[in-house]
């Protein structure tokens, strides 16, 4: 079946793609950026409003289940998504996936309950799942492997423009509106597009396939990949790393993982065919995205943690620092794009540069200290901005340009299915590691003097949670212990939250500096990846 697969005979007419008249490609690819747009603008957006929703629904036990829900459900669409589409399309999947992500949307902005918003959070990922696999599928539909770097690096663009102003634009609605309007945005603008979609988006379809859909296949993928993200998620917060429910998860996931793979080398039409990962540069390619994402989106979730906590700074102030990062991801996307493609392919010189940049950016920022500038911290996180804007395109596209067209869905999806479980892995662990280093940094800075006016609950509390470096109202609690002891409290105060900076900046640099070994892991499996000539056909 696999030899069936890789022959180019059996590939599906693709002739009708390079007749397109431009201004229907023009407008479909407008219409794509504008779904990139609004699929990844709504990860950031909601963040803002989630203080305003818990407020307003309680629950606040369940605060991460509305971002794990979603992120759950896009995660498992996504390679389901890429093989159906190459089986039927990628038209109608795109709008259905649009329709779904309206409807949770619209859904989400009447709950009335905490339960409500987090099923239909679900509801939204999936739609969310279906439009950012699409994405940068329909790209290589619409031009040859030559000239995809430049439209790539215009969606990573837009992915980081929408981070950008999600946080604002979703604290300007909450402030304004309503929460509620953080969700209801999302529907006129996604019926914008739905309609741009039903009259302009080319419907290609294998002219020779009989589709034969693999339900085992996707069951399996479904029971292998949900208990590890919940692990994941749960893992060092709900439970214990090594206790009963943590490594049932586990040993589960790993038994249907291995079930998964057997199915899919039986199957005719595989979810996830077996035989792409011996083509070298699909197994180099899925190596180094599963590895940057760990070092990449681990390590970088925490430096509005470090403004904040560390240096000082508001926490709107804190994630705007985030902007400059973002721009850089711009930036550097936007120009590794169109030199990857005027270039002639170099990915692998470009994934060099890349990633030597992240790993730059990560060792600098393992550097910094309470005393660090914001000039100086600022520069770091743009350094690491560029990095990522590079590489995030450049694999997709060889990926694309290695494996047949008839296969070009199923190969594109798998590059962000594996970006997003290396990032759910590496925020576990950089996760775990923070909050270990910090219990211990603490404790080991805290004054023998301080520990006996703190009380051993009080401590341990302080030990797992530097929420007094954030919160006016944490910081108070914490002064209320010392003011009874008047100028030697003071005193003993300032010791105390000096102890907090100086372990949370501990904890948060070590943090950084595994995630520039991860990266620099990268940098070298890179180095593995064979060139070859992007084609200037799609066959």
């Amino acid at each position: 079946m696999a030899q069936e697969q890789e022959n180019p005979e059996t590939q599906p007419e693709i002739l009708g793609i390079r007749s397109l008249p431009r201004r229907q490609i023009l407008i479909t690819l407008a219409g794509v950026m504008l779904a990139m747009f609004l699929s990844s603008l709504d990860q950031t957006i909601v963040g803002t409003a989630m203080p305003r929703i818990i407020t307003d629904l309680g629950g606040f036990a369940h605060y991460t289940w509305v971002t794990t829900a979603y992120i759950i459900a896009s995660t498992i669409t996504i390679p389901i998504t890429g093989k159906l589409t190459d089986m039927y399309g990628r038209k109608w999947f795109y709008i259905a996936g649009l329709a779904i992500f309206i409807t949770g949307s619209l859904l989400c902005g009447l709950s009335q309950t905490m339960t409500q918003i987090i099923i239909f959070r679900g509801l939204q990922g999936m739609g969310a799942g279906i439009m950012m696999a699409n994405a940068f599928i329909v790209i290589g539909d619409l031009f040859p492997p030559a000239e995809r770097g430049k439209y790539q690096g215009l969606m990573t663009g837009v992915f980081g423009i929408s981070s950008i102003i999600g946080p604002t634009l979703g604290g300007f609605i909450t402030d304004n509106l309503s929460w509620h309007w953080v969700f209801f945005v999302n529907v006129p603008l996604g019926i914008l597009i739905i309609g741009l979609f039903i009259f302009f988006f080319p419907n290609f379809r294998p002219s020779n396939a009989k589709p034969k859909i693999d339900y085992p296949g996707i069951v399996t993928l479904i029971l292998a990949v949900v208990p590890t993200m919940l692990a994941l998620t749960w893992a060092g917060v709900e439970y214990p790393w090594v206790s009963v429910p943590i490594i049932s998860m586990f040993v589960f996931s790993a038994a249907m993982t291995a079930l998964f793979i057997v199915i899919e080398g039986r199957s005719d039409e595989p979810i996830i065919p077996m035989w792409l990962f011996k083509n070298r540069i699909v197994a180099i390619s899925t190596i180094v995205i599963f590895i940057t994402g760990i070092g990449m989106f681990g390590g970088i979730i925490f430096v509005p943690l470090f403004f904040q906590g560390v240096l000082g700074l508001s926490a709107t102030a804190s994630g705007s620092f985030l902007t400059p990062m973002m721009l850089g991801v711009v930036a550097g996307a936007l120009v590794s794009g169109q030199v990857l493609s005027r270039a002639g392919g170099h990915y692998r010189l470009q994934g060099m540069f890349g990633l030597a940049a992240i790993a730059l950016g990560m060792g600098l920022l393992s550097t910094m200290t309470v005393e660090t500038s914001y000039a100086r911290a600022v520069f770091y996180i743009i350094l690491t901005g560029i990095g990522l804007g590079i590489t995030m395109p450049l694999y997709t596209i060889a990926v694309q340009n290695a494996v047949p067209y008839a296969v070009m869905g199923v190969a594109t999806s798998s590059t962000a299915f594996f970006r997003s479980i290396g990032g759910a892995l590496g925020l576990a662990i950089f996760g775990s590691v923070m909050n270990n280093r910090f219990a211990s940094e603490l404790v080991t800075r805290i004054s023998p003097a301080a520990k006996e006016i703190i009380s051993p609950e009080p401590l341990d509390s302080l030990a797992h949670n530097p929420q007094a470096l954030m919160s006016p109202e944490a910081a108070e609690q914490l002064w209320g212990f010392f003011e009874p002891f008047g100028e030697q409290g003071a005193a003993l105060f300032e010791h105390v939250f000096e102890a907090l900076k100086l372990a949370l900046s501990s904890a948060i640099t070590q943090v950084f500096f595994i995630g520039l070994i991860v990266v620099a892991i990268a940098w070298v499996v890179n180095l593995f990846i064979k060139e070859i000539p992007l084609r200037k056909t799609h066959v």
